[in-house]
């Protein structure tokens, strides 16, 4: 017997039958089944409808007439498909037309609330990001008594909910006489926050010294090593916190009703309530709402389409877990 068929015989034997896997009908050996592959594809195509669907929603009842939406509520697409809200919401209908159409007919002074709440978000991003990256250079590479303990404590304060500072920022604002205005939304978070100084802070932990030893050779004190240095490495991380912030400023919502109750300084997510809350037929205008809300999340939503991504990188470079 050759070499050959002795091993042909071997592969055969019943010893060695049971330890082979199957083979495909092209060929190939089946894998076997990962259950816990399965399991998290099934998780995740879970939390993907979870994310997705409330805003699928949101498009359908935006595109939906008012009245036909009680009559169509288990429909997946528009009920009776109209522009109507959207033109509500851009001030494209006289009230007559958005009372027929199950609006309030009240005025809404959307474009107004939609820069109110660019400048507001725009001053707290850029003052939040500036003076938090300056905190968090002084904690990365500064060598001051107590730094380590300061920094422990500052970071404690991410533990106390903001409704707890609520009243006391409040108390503030109105003694300095800036209620309804853009500097009094902005104040409270415009110098900086723990959760800035901490993401900046894991990143310029984790940035080479050489440069900047190099640079207090020639003479270069802190602050020229801060702009000239770190801050043009630090732009992938700059840009994130700045999303961020852009986000978390964008969104607020109860900070911004307590002290911007004036037409002129309301941000677009108070707009929103008392868009909701102009409902003289008895039901709020869903629809107008929807649509409001859509256009209101789309700056949001486009920022983190192009910058998503860099978002993602900079958390992971930075320790955040």
């Amino acid at each position: 017997m050759t070499t050959t068929q002795r091993r042909e015989a071997v592969l055969a034997g019943p010893a060695n039958r049971g330890t082979r896997r199957r083979a495909s009908p092209t060929g190939h050996p089946r894998r076997p089944v990962s259950w816990g592959r399965v399991s998290a594809w099934a998780v995740l195509i879970l939390a993907i409808l979870v994310t997705v669907v409330p805003f699928l929603w949101m498009i359908r009842t935006a595109l939906s007439s008012n009245h036909s939406l009680a009559a169509n509520s288990a429909s997946l697409l528009p009920a009776d498909f109209s522009w109507g809200a959207f033109k509500r919401v851009f001030g494209m209908q006289s009230p007559e037309e958005a009372i027929a159409q199950g609006g309030s007919g009240a005025a809404i002074n959307f474009w107004l609330y939609l820069r109110n709440s660019f400048v507001v978000s725009t001053m707290i991003t850029v003052a939040q990001v500036f003076f938090s990256a300056l905190a968090a250079y002084a904690f990365a590479r500064l060598q001051w008594r107590g730094r380590d303990k300061v920094f422990t404590l500052f970071l404690a304060t991410l533990l106390v909910p903001p409704i707890f500072t609520a009243l006391p920022n409040f108390l503030l604002i109105k003694n300095l006489g800036l209620l309804n205005t853009f500097l009094g939304i902005a104040l409270p978070t415009m110098l900086m926050t723990p959760f800035a100084i901490f993401f900046l802070r894991q990143f310029f932990l984790g940035m080479s010294r050489e440069m900047e030893e190099a640079a207090k050779l020639d003479g270069a004190n802190h602050l020229r090593i801060f702009f000239q240095i770190v801050t043009p490495n630090a732009v992938g991380p700059i840009a994130t916190l700045s999303l961020l912030t852009f986000i978390a400023a964008w969104n607020d919502y109860f900070w911004p009703l307590l002290v911007g109750q004036d037409e002129k300084v309301r941000v677009l997510t108070v707009g929103l309530s008392v868009f909701k809350s102009q409902s003289p037929q008895g039901a709020p205008d869903w629809s107008g709402l929807m649509a409001a809300t859509l256009v209101a999340a789309l700056p949001i939503l486009l920022l983190f389409l192009a910058f998503g991504k860099k978002v993602v990188n900079s958390i992971g470079f930075s320790g955040i877990k």
